[in-house]
């Protein structure tokens, strides 16, 4: 962004970073948005994370904002944004905005451009916002990407599904009552509800997922981890080490897995009738302390496979906001949000 210092969150000298800015930031410029400044981020959008406090945190008992995006959620649910901007490769949109008690919404892969962004995994790596509500973020969305359908509106009442499993059993045990409850809610109100078994080889899902952040990681970063390696964060260390072991042919294989995600969870949607997935949008509220920025695990199914996600305010545990995951289909982010936004006057 002109006018403000790259960091990406990292030790690296300033003129390592600077570039030119991205459009996602002019478009919103363009359009007349006041640009109050930058936020704080992990180090390089990976798990390294950044200063900042959740601002639903009790007094004296930091919790996290979430990560990657920390300043972006955490900005809006202080109340000092209205609109921020953030990146999401595994879970960095949907949980910050679940922890923060804002929403967020992650597009399908490619649909807000990533020129002008740092990259961590350019296969995986998505542009999204966050704001106080959905109508914040339909608006933005409309501004950011590359087209924008305004038809969806008056689409009729989804079928909502639930897509039960290994994926499913990563939340905690409070989080899924919540979400079990939640979904209860919708029903209430008319939603059909469908249970389906998807995606049984989570784990090694997970896997590759992992293998392709590391390995693309790796390469962003050759030139600069050869030069700056001691300024890096540890968990960055880890991660490009790693990365720099996985072979080409193995990240090849890695990322053959997004698209077959993609259209394995496209036949279900076909075959069972549903328009849009609801999940946790994290394994329960911001975890104590600013060590960890909480694990992803409940948004990486939906970016592997570079479908639209929205996480929308659901209620507290413990005190702390969590928040409801929305999917949609490939590139139906209009009829997501036009559905989210139904959503979020029931729950």
């Amino acid at each position: 962004m002109d006018g403000f210092a790259t960091t990406g969150g990292s030790q690296l000298p300033l003129e390592v970073l600077r570039g030119a800015e991205a459009p996602s930031v002019t478009r919103l410029k363009q359009a007349g948005a006041l640009v109050l400044g930058k936020t704080v981020s992990t180090e390089f959008a990976y798990f390294g994370p950044g200063a900042t406090c959740n601002p639903h945190s009790p007094a004296g008992q930091p919790h996290t904002p979430g990560g990657s995006s920390s300043g972006s959620a955490a900005a809006v649910a202080a109340g000092l944004a209205a609109l921020t901007i953030g990146t999401q490769t595994i879970g960095s949109i949907v949980r910050p905005a679940a922890y923060c008690g804002v929403a967020g919404f992650k597009p399908s892969y490619d649909r807000i451009p990533r020129a002008g962004v740092i990259a961590l995994a350019p296969s995986l790596d998505h542009v999204g916002v966050f704001a106080a509500d959905l109508a914040g973020v339909q608006l933005a969305a409309g501004l950011l990407a590359n087209s924008w359908n305004t038809s969806a509106a008056g689409a009729p009442k989804p079928v909502f599904g639930i897509p039960e499993g290994p994926y499913l059993e990563r939340a905690a045990p409070s989080m899924l009552a919540h979400f079990r409850a939640t979904a209860q809610k919708l029903a209430g109100a008319g939603y059909a509800l469908k249970q389906v078994n998807v995606m049984q080889d989570f784990a090694a899902l997970r896997e590759r997922h992992y293998a392709i952040t590391a390995a693309e990681a790796a390469r962003v970063h050759t030139a600069w981890f050869a030069k700056y390696r001691d300024l890096y964060h540890f968990k960055t260390v880890e991660l490009l080490e790693r990365g720099a072991e996985i072979t080409d042919a193995q990240l090849s294989q890695a990322l053959a897995s997004c698209g077959a995600l993609r259209t394995e969870l496209a036949q279900v949607m076909e075959r069972e009738q549903i328009d849009v997935w609801l999940s946790p949008a994290a394994q329960g509220p911001a975890p104590a302390g600013l060590d960890s920025t909480g694990d992803p695990v409940m948004n990486l199914p939906w970016t592997h496979a570079g479908l639209p996600a929205v996480s929308l305010p659901s209620g507290t545990i413990d005190g702390l906001p969590v928040g409801l995951q929305l999917t949609g289909g490939w590139q139906a982010d209009e009829l997501l949000l036009t559905h989210a936004l139904a959503v979020e006057q029931i729950i």
